[in-house]
């Protein structure tokens, strides 16, 4: 079975062993003991631990890392001062929403460990917003990823579809994040018109009158969303785009580079736009598999917070997959990686940590710019799966350290820039895959040395339109596993 299926089945034993959860007369008591874990596992392992003096290691009269976790009269009384285990957590996080925009209280460790797996529940349809030209308020979507087989994918929506409405309400600045995230929605399609020109501000709008309804189900995403063996001008190229770096589809991304040995690719394409990061491990093995040449060399640090600075990690390149399967690797020196803002995490640190060794051509888009790592903390004795509380449910996954490449360097925090300046179209997002989908028109112009392009940044006035609610769970996030 899957590692993560594991992990759940191990935490299932812990809990069953331990019978139901206890019964607690005293609710007090409940919260308090949430809140000393919450404490104790940002003590342990928050990255920026030495920047609050709340969670020092002598901030309640204690004398010191060894006996940090000692009880006080001070302590229980900091501890009794915070309503919630929501509170605390939000005192203990550094700069919220600024330094530290990553990480989280999970009230239910269980549905924590589904979203690792990719299941979440969902329609399987991502969007881009933009203001309408011309309007002040009203907005309109493009659908930028159509998740294979999802309800939304079987429904028949697909990727460069315009949305101007749902269940027959215009598309707002106000109200845009709220209906295209619905439960069930009726998604409400119009034609886009750039009258012939290159600016937006005369573009149309005119609804066509399709719609499509959809509804969000249980879904598991295999982040292996698209596996392509291109021939152009004798040239022989392999494309994958890759959504998430996750340890339960190793062996389909191993089997995508078997589709590549087998065909003999002399280049390789790897689609990250859309990729907001995953497991460090997972990055490592793709990294062999992108190579082969560098098995057991050294291809990422991880650098822990203050309290865990004896357990600083070196990943080195590895020729297996979870499981043991050997890496079917291809040996290049070269690759491709087609980014956008939306690329970050692991998948900045394949484009940082593949270039001491080998030359990454990088067309796109700045990517998201984040460096730091996630660990998920469990209520245990290591804080780890083993004998996890019955208790309660309540997991951590704090920001618990920085990822360099071999040279030490960080992805820097404006994001790693491209030699090829292109950017996606709002007008046209093309077919993912297609040799004449933009961005990988332009990567097979590079390596086939056909045709002449320029860097097509349009700097419009027209802004993607952002939202929390159209950001996908654990996008930009980077985990030590």
């Amino acid at each position: 079975m899957k590692k993560f299926r594991l992990v759940i089945l191990t935490l299932l034993i812990s809990f069953s062993v331990t019978s139901c959860f206890e019964d607690r007369d005293d609710n007090l008591v409940f919260t308090n003991d949430v809140k000393d874990f919450i404490w104790k596992g940002m003590n342990e392992f928050y990255i920026f631990g030495n920047d609050l003096p709340d969670l020092r290691n002598d901030r309640f009269g204690i004398n010191g890392e060894d006996n940090r976790y000692d009880s006080t009269p001070e302590y229980l009384n900091y501890l009794s001062g915070f309503s919630s285990p929501e509170t605390i957590f939000d005192a203990l996080v550094f700069d919220a929403g600024n330094t530290d925009r990553f990480s989280i209280l999970f009230p239910d460790l269980f549905e924590a460990l589904e979203l690792f797996n990719g299941t979440t529940e969902t329609n399987g349809l991502r969007f881009s917003a933009f203001p309408v030209p011309g309007s002040s308020d009203e907005v309109y979507a493009i659908v930028r990823l159509v998740l294979n087989g999802s309800s939304g994918d079987l429904a028949g929506i697909e990727r460069n579809m315009f949305i101007t409405g749902v269940d027959g309400i215009t598309l707002t600045t106000t109200n845009f994040s709220d209906l295209l995230t619905q439960d069930i929605a009726t998604f409400n399609f119009a034609d886009y018109n750039n009258n012939n020109t290159e600016t937006f501000d005369d573009d149309i709008l005119t609804p066509n009158g399709q719609s499509i309804t959809v509804s969000k189900e249980i879904f598991t995403d295999n982040p292996v969303h698209r596996v392509e063996v291109i021939v152009e001008d004798n040239e022989t190229i392999g494309y994958l785009m890759y959504n998430s770096f996750r340890g339960n589809f190793e062996t389909e991304l191993n089997q995508a580079f078997a589709t590549f040995q087998a065909a003999n690719i002399e280049h390789l394409v790897l689609d990250l736009r859309y990729n907001g990061g995953g497991s460090i491990l997972t990055a490592t093995r793709l990294a062999n598999m992108i190579t082969g040449q560098f098995n057991g060399q050294p291809y990422a640090k991880n650098i822990n917070g203050p309290n865990r600075q004896d357990e600083n990690t070196t990943f080195n390149f590895i020729d297996t997959i979870d499981g043991g399967a050997a890496t079917n690797s291809l040996g290049l020196d070269k690759v491709y990686v087609l980014t956008t803002n939306s690329s970050a995490s692991a998948s900045e640190l394949t484009i940082n940590s593949l270039r001491p060794y080998i030359e990454v051509v990088q067309i796109g888009t700045n990517t998201s710019g984040k460096t730091t790592s996630n660990r998920l903390v469990f209520d245990s004795p290591d804080f780890g799966t083993s004998q996890v509380t019955s208790a309660h449910t309540y997991a951590l996954f704090p920001l618990t350290g920085n990822v360099s490449n071999v040279n030490d360097l960080l992805v820097p925090t404006i994001g790693l820039g491209p030699n090829i300046l292109f950017e996606e179209s709002r007008t046209n997002f093309g077919t993912l895959g297609d040799p004449e989908e933009p961005l990988l028109e332009r990567a097979i112009a590079d390596i086939t040395g056909s045709g002449r392009f320029i860097n097509n940044a349009t700097h419009s006035v027209f802004e993607e339109l952002k939202s929390k609610k159209l950001k996908k769970p654990l996008d930009g996030y980077m985990y030590f596993k």
